[in-house]
């Protein structure tokens, strides 16, 4: 399938680095999907939908970042956007899904538990309900899945399309592997690692990568299970090291300008 990189989504924490809100698009022959949506222009019209954690993160609110306004760019429309993949549900990946509202939602069972059907008081106080308050179609995935590549568990989303259950961040999150043919497997870890000099020494076309540690700091301030974390970095570091295999996260400005501008 051909697969573009698009950021929909600039934010700007204090004392941080600009981050992104790397989602992909891929296109199939039964339509568009995404794989995480960014912030969308309903969360731009009503910025209280996106919950406190705007306050942190201080997006842009430019039509410019959306999902559906680079889609439509690319000469398409937001019908033609069949599914959302979402590696979790924090506002930052979920809230561009109110933009394509026949478009099926994808997420773990383990994600919608905590996020929907159980929520606790931290998932109350950390998720954004308004975001889905629109009743999206969505479907969920219980894991952690069958033996798919590298030694990993993966659970097949879509055709090409898999996730590889990642908690850690999030009780459910999950990367996503997209299957690209001759671009190879392209793996987007989502959150489950914030600075990309945690799992590899340089980006994908070889620029040097180095510590950022706000962006460390702030990915320990966010995380369900902090002790998950150093496993997921470890995973996505082997993963990033076998041949045909591109690991990129949400976030890091750096890979996403070098993946994109390649």
């Amino acid at each position: 399938m051909r697969v573009h990189h698009l950021n929909c989504g600039s934010m700007h924490p204090p004392m941080a680095p600009e981050l992104v809100c790397h989602v992909l698009v891929c296109e199939t022959p039964d339509g568009l999907v995404l794989v995480d949506s960014g912030l969308g222009r309903v969360d731009f019209a009503n910025p209280k939908r996106m919950g406190p954690g705007r306050l942190l993160t201080r997006p842009e609110r430019q039509d410019k970042w959306t999902a559906a306004a680079q889609i439509e760019a690319m000469g398409h429309s937001t019908d033609d956007v069949k599914h959302i993949v979402l590696t979790h549900m924090d506002f930052d990946h979920i809230g561009g899904i109110a933009d394509f509202p026949d478009a099926t939602i994808h997420t773990t069972a383990e994600e919608y538990d905590w996020a929907v059907v159980n929520p606790d008081f931290t998932s109350k106080r950390r998720y954004a309900q308004k975001q889905w308050s629109h009743g999206p179609k969505i479907q969920t995935h219980a894991g952690p899945g069958d033996t798919w590549r590298f030694g990993l568990a993966g659970m097949e989303v879509l055709p090409g399309i898999t996730y590889v259950p990642m908690p850690g961040h999030t009780k459910g999150h999950a990367a996503v592997a997209v299957d690209a043919g001759d671009r190879g497997l392209l793996v987007h870890a989502g959150d489950a690692v914030f600075d990309g000099s945690s799992f590899a020494n340089e980006t994908p076309s070889g620029t040097p990568l180095t510590k950022v540690g706000k962006l460390r700091m702030f990915e320990k301030a966010m995380a369900y299970d902090r002790k998950k974390l150093a496993v997921n970095h470890a995973t996505l570091s082997r993963l990033n090291g076998e041949a045909g295999v591109t690991v990129f996260n949400a976030h890091d400005k750096r890979i996403f300008d070098d993946i994109a501008g390649a």
